[in-house]
C-alpha cells in the first residue's frame, strides 16, 4: 500500500492562512492565503472553541449534590451527567471524519457548537430527569463532533506546528474547565436559579466561539471559491491493526478515565467531608488550573517524536497525587490535588499529539484521532459511573478512589510501549 503522503487532500482541508507570515511553517498539503491576519483567527477560533467544549461538563460538579437533591438522583444515576458525553465522545467520533467529508468540517463543526449551545440552555430548564439526561446528551454530542474535527483542523493549517497547536488547545481546555469550577458555586449560591442559572450561563461562550468559527467557515469557503481547486476525497481505513494505535488509544483511555472521574466526584467528595461549597469548589479549580499548567509545561517540553519518558513522567506524577489523596484526603489536599492534576495535564496534551506523531496526512491523522478518541472516551465514560457506583456500594469515597490510583499506575505500565513508528514511509493505514 502506497504511502499516505502521496495522496490527495480533500478540499475540505485547505490552509486559512499564510504559515510563512506566521511563523508557523509552510504546509505541503495546499497553497495557503497570504494573509497572516486570517492565519491569527484561525488560532483564535482554535482557542475559543476549546474554552467553549468543556463548561457545560465541569459545571456540573460544583453542583452536583443540588441536582441530586432536586432530582432524586442516586450517586450511580447522577454520574450520568458526566458519564453521557463521554459515552457520545467516544461513540460520534468513529461517523464524524465521514460527516465532515460530506457535508464540510467547517459547516458541521459549526452545527456542532450550535447544538452545544442549545442543549446547555435547554438543560438548564429541564423540568425531568428525562429531559435533563437527554439535553446532556445534546451537549456529549456537540463536544464529541466538534473536539473529534480540530485535530484534522490543526493537522492541516499548522502541520509543522502540530505539538505546539494541540498544547495550546488543551490549555485552552483548561482554561475554560478552570473558569467553570472556579465559579459555578458562587454563581448557584448568588442566583436564586441555583444551579440552573449557574450551568446554563456559560452558553455565553458557545455563542462567542459560534461567531468566531462562522467567520472562519465563511473565509475558508471563500477561499474555497477563489483558488478553485476540487480534490477528491480519500477515506483512509481505521487504524484496528496497527498496534501502536491500541496502545496510543489505551494511554489516552486511562489518562481520560481519571480526568472525568476526578472532575466529577472531586467537590462532591469534599462537600461530603464538611468541607464548605466554596472550599469544594476552589479544590475543583486547583485540580482544573493544575491540569492547564500540565498542558503547557509537557506540551512545551516535549518536542521529540518519542515522548515516552515525558508521558511516564505524567503517569509517575499522576500516581504521587493519588496515594496521598487515598490514605489522608484531608491532609493537604490542594497540594495533592495539584500534583495529580498536573500529571494528567501533561498526559492528555501528549495523549492528543501521539496520533498526529504518527501519521502523515489529514485523513490518515482524522482516522487514528477518530480510533483513539473512541477507545479513549468508550472507557473513560466508566470512570463517573464507577466512582459513583462504587460510592453507593460502600458508603464512602475511600475505596473509589484507590480504584484510581490502581488506573494511574496502568497508565505508567504502557508507557514503554508507545514508541512511535521509526520510518515515516512505512506509515501507512493499514
Amino acid at each position: 500500500m502506497s504511502s499516505i503522503e502521496t495522496r490527495p487532500v480533500s478540499i475540505d482541508t485547505e490552509p486559512l492562512h499564510s504559515p510563512a507570515n506566521l511563523g508557523i511553517g509552510a504546509s505541503s498539503e495546499g497553497q495557503s492565503f497570504p494573509n497572516a491576519l486570517q492565519g491569527w483567527l484561525a488560532i483564535t477560533a482554535i482557542v475559543l472553541v476549546a474554552v467553549d467544549l468543556r463548561p457545560a461538563i465541569v459545571s456540573i460538579g460544583p453542583v452536583l449534590p443540588s441536582i441530586r437533591h432536586e432530582f432524586h438522583l442516586s450517586h450511580a444515576t447522577a454520574s450520568l451527567l458526566t458519564s453521557i458525553p463521554n459515552l457520545l465522545m467516544g461513540s460520534l467520533a468513529l461517523p464524524t471524519p465521514w460527516l465532515a467529508r460530506r457535508f464540510g468540517r467547517g459547516r458541521l463543526l459549526l452545527v456542532a457548537l450550535i447544538l452545544l449551545c442549545v442543549s446547555t440552555v435547554a438543560r438548564a430548564f429541564s423540568p425531568s430527569t428525562a429531559v435533563l439526561l437527554w439535553t446532556t446528551g445534546g451537549v456529549g454530542a456537540g463536544i464529541a463532533v466538534a473536539g473529534t474535527l480540530i485535530a484534522g483542523f490543526i493537522k492541516a493549517n499548522f502541520p509543522t506546528k502540530a505539538a505546539l497547536l494541540m498544547g495550546i488547545y488543551a490549555a485552552s481546555l483548561s482554561v475554560g474547565s478552570t473558569i467553570t469550577a472556579a465559579t459555578t458555586g458562587l454563581l448557584a449560591g448568588y442566583h436564586d436559579r441555583g444551579w440552573r442559572f449557574a450551568t446554563g450561563a456559560w452558553s455565553v461562550f458557545g455563542l462567542v466561539a459560534i461567531v468566531t468559527w462562522m467567520v472562519v467557515t465563511i473565509l475558508e469557503h471563500q477561499h474555497k471559491m477563489k483558488i478553485g481547486r476540487l480534490q477528491l476525497h480519500h477515506h483512509v481505513p481505521l487504524p484496528l491493526r496497527n498496534k501502536t494505535a491500541w496502545m496510543v488509544a489505551m494511554y489516552y483511555a486511562f489518562n481520560n478515565f481519571l480526568f472525568y472521574a476526578m472532575l466529577a466526584w472531586l467537590a462532591p467528595m469534599f462537600l461530603e467531608s464538611g468541607s464548605s461549597p466554596t472550599r469544594a469548589g476552589l479544590i475543583l479549580g486547583s485540580f482544573t488550573v493544575a491540569f492547564m499548567f500540565g498542558n503547557i509545561v509537557f506540551g512545551t517540553l516535549s518536542r521529540s517524536h518519542d515522548r515516552r519518558k515525558w508521558l511516564a513522567a505524567c503517569a509517575v506524577l499522576t500516581s504521587a497525587g493519588m496515594i496521598p489523596l487515598a490514605m489522608l484526603p484531608n491532609l493537604a489536599p490542594f497540594l495533592w490535588i495539584s500534583v495529580s492534576a498536573f500529571g494528567l495535564g501533561g498526559g492528555f496534551t501528549l495523549g492528543m499529539t501521539l496520533p498526529l506523531d504518527n501519521t502523515h496526512g489529514v485523513e490518515e491523522a482524522n482516522a487514528w484521532n477518530a480510533f483513539v478518541m473512541t477507545v479513549g472516551y468508550l472507557f473513560a465514560a466508566g470512570g463517573p459511573l464507577m466512582v459513583g457506583a462504587v460510592r453507593d456500594l460502600t458508603g464512602g469515597f475511600q475505596l473509589p478512589v484507590w480504584l484510581l490510583v490502581a488506573i494511574s499506575v496502568a497508565t505508567l505500565a504502557v508507557t514503554p510501549l508507545l514508541k512511535p513508528h521509526q520510518g515515516r514511509s512505512e506509515i501507512t493505514a493499514r
